[in-house]
């Protein structure tokens, strides 16, 4: 890879070591800023935005007030034992992050070049080479960060490591077209078929998704399928069944269609952005309710 590759940036918010839930083996995940979609019960806010943001953990605060002194912007507030942060007025600088020894303070994202997260991602190859692993890329929606995205994939094929992504194919079929070369296995989201639905819950139309899903599939490039169930979307069985019958029209060797169950593990998350988790009120499917989808999806 030339030198010119190694220094290209990407905006990222986490790297996960020893995932089991993102492909094949033991991975690591690098999850990328970043969406197109706006799924009101994502279980990752902290991707959404393209941008880094600042994110606040009450229960960690101790209202020391070095916030307060750090930021010049006015952002933070102590008023009767309470932390109270006006959030239009962050401009992302960090300041005050830099002066929160207790961890209360965050940021959501971080810029860093293939040269400096190659090393990490490369650290575990012998558990990738173990396990039948590698790396997995997700987020937010790698893809919306193309040029990064296509020079990370080919960074670590040639180091000889298995690559996923983890995408939503909301995305031109130019930038899927170019990151083939580069990727083993793609982990696809599919949520519900209907154009309507699927519009009223993730602010986007499915035609795209839909249109790139059969381009992929005319590819044969290995496919798997994940739904996430979710309550009063998808969670009946003729729609996960609607959705089993779809793939089973493609020309591709998918491994599975995979059910991903609905939880509010992200509460905390959403509270820390200061944004409102509207699903909160939702509650997660039974044992016996996801065997009959599961049931449902084999077809």
């Amino acid at each position: 890879m030339n030198q010119k590759s190694q220094e290209i940036f990407g905006l990222i918010f986490n790297v996960q070591r020893f995932s089991i839930h993102d492909g094949p083996g033991i991975r690591t995940t690098v999850f990328f800023k970043g969406c197109p979609l706006r799924c009101f019960w994502c279980h990752n806010p902290e991707g959404l935005d393209l941008l880094p943001a600042l994110q606040y953990w009450d229960h960690r605060c101790t209202r020391c007030g070095a916030c307060v002194a750090a930021c010049p912007h006015q952002l933070h507030h102590l008023e009767a034992g309470e932390h109270r942060i006006d959030r239009d007025r962050c401009a992302a600088c960090f300041l005050c992050v830099d002066q929160c020894y207790s961890g209360a303070l965050e940021p959501s994202g971080r810029r860093v070049r293939i040269s400096e997260l190659l090393p990490q991602l490369l650290a575990d190859q012998p558990f990738f080479a173990a396990s039948g692993g590698g790396v997995t890329l997700s987020g937010g929606e790698p893809l919306m960060q193309p040029q990064f995205a296509r020079a990370l994939l080919q960074a670590c094929k040639q180091a000889g490591v298995h690559t996923a992504v983890q995408t939503c194919a909301q995305t031109s079929w130019a930038h899927l077209r170019s990151i083939l070369p580069w990727v083993d296995l793609f982990l696809i989201d599919i949520k519900v078929l209907d154009p309507v639905m699927h519009e009223q819950c993730t602010g986007k139309s499915n035609r795209r998704i839909l249109e790139n899903v059969r381009r992929l599939a005319d590819t044969s490039a290995p496919l798997v399928f994940r739904i996430p169930v979710i309550p009063g979307v998808n969670d009946r069985p003729e729609t996960i069944a609607e959705i089993a019958r779809f793939v089973a029209t493609l020309r591709t060797p998918a491994l599975t269609v995979e059910l991903v169950p609905f939880h509010r593990l992200a509460t905390d998350k959403y509270r820390s952005l200061g944004w409102t988790y509207e699903a909160a009120d939702l509650c997660p499917l039974s044992a016996k309710a996801m065997d009959s989808l599961r049931a449902a999806a084999r077809i």
